[in-house]
């Protein structure tokens, strides 16, 4: 019996421990199924992350990248405008300036003195450049008196428009040179109205000392008997290239006219009409005796030396 009870006990003791071995070789893949998929879930949720934080840091990226360039949008359009600001002080810089005198007010002026005139454009000589900025010399006229602008500063665009009979606001310094009044270093504004001054005979003044009140004025004589001039050679002849007889055609012409016994010295100025001019050709024409009427402005040169633009012989 105890033998048998014995052995009964083993048998079942061995039953239950075999049972056991079953369940835990059964449970041990539970627990590695669940282990992976731990870890699955470890490495999905970092890769998650990653990707969080990479949109993060796209969208950082370009949040930075458009407030960049925002910004420099910004500090163009600022440039820009202060460049434009720049543009409109620097064209206001060059606009005429200073209130507006009367030709006795600027006759009055001290030399050097700053002058600003309203005027009105009656000739002009050529345009060119000096020192890489253009100028030209206008012959200009109001109502009171005339101005003589010495090398203005002058566009190419501007210098077409000075038409004879615009008007123009001129803020410059009177000079003198040689006995000519004029205003240097200029600048200007083109103003609405036109003027153009006719000519007044002024050769009953021409040996009174009232002929400096006409200045620069556009001006005609009447009845002058050209008289002969000296060439390089000492010939006698009606006009000369340059002053001296030095130049050849295409170069200032000078000759000289007389009224009620007196002898001045007039000069078709080539800036003014060049070679091809009607007038230039009507002096190369000249002879000596020749009656002549003329027209011109009242230039000076240690006394008057007018800058003919009419020849008209008689």
């Amino acid at each position: 019996m105890k033998k048998k009870t014995i052995a009964t006990l083993l048998t079942l003791a061995f039953a239950v421990s075999m049972i056991g071995c079953g369940q835990a070789k059964t449970e041990a893949p539970a627990e590695t199924a669940t282990e992976a998929e731990s870890t699955e879930a470890a490495d999905a949720a970092e890769t998650e992350e990653s990707v969080e934080e990479t949109t993060e840091a796209t969208e950082e990226t370009a949040e930075e990248t458009t407030e960049e360039a925002a910004e420099e949008t910004t500090d163009d359009a600022a440039e820009e405008s202060d460049a434009a600001e720049d543009t409109e002080a620097a064209d206001d810089a060059d606009a005429a300036t200073g209130d507006v005198m009367s030709h006795d007010d600027f006759a009055a002026a001290d030399l050097d003195a700053e002058v600003t005139v309203e005027t009105y454009v009656q000739a002009k000589q050529g345009w060119w450049e000096k020192d890489g900025v253009g100028v030209a010399t206008f012959y200009t006229q109001a109502e009171d008196g005339a101005y003589f602008l010495y090398n203005m500063p002058c566009s190419e665009e501007d210098y077409a428009k000075l038409e004879q009979g615009t008007k123009i606001k001129v803020t410059g310094y009177k000079t003198e040179w040689e006995g000519e009044v004029e205003i240097i270093d200029a600048t200007y504004e083109i103003e609405d109205g036109n003027f153009v001054a006719e000519a007044e005979d002024v050769t009953a003044d021409l040996a009174s000392d009232s002929i400096i009140d006409h200045q620069n004025e556009f001006v005609s004589f009447t009845d002058m008997t050209v008289e002969a001039s000296k060439d390089a050679d000492g010939n006698e002849v009606a006009f000369l290239y340059n002053y001296d007889g030095s130049g050849s055609q295409g170069d200032d012409l000078y000759f000289n006219v007389s009224a009620d016994g007196n002898t001045y010295t007039f000069t078709v100025e080539s800036y003014l009409c060049d070679k091809d001019s009607d007038v230039y050709k009507a002096v190369e024409a000249l002879n000596v005796g020749d009656k002549v009427d003329m027209e011109g402005f009242l230039y000076w040169y240690q006394g008057v030396n007018p800058h003919i633009t009419k020849v008209t012989v008689k």
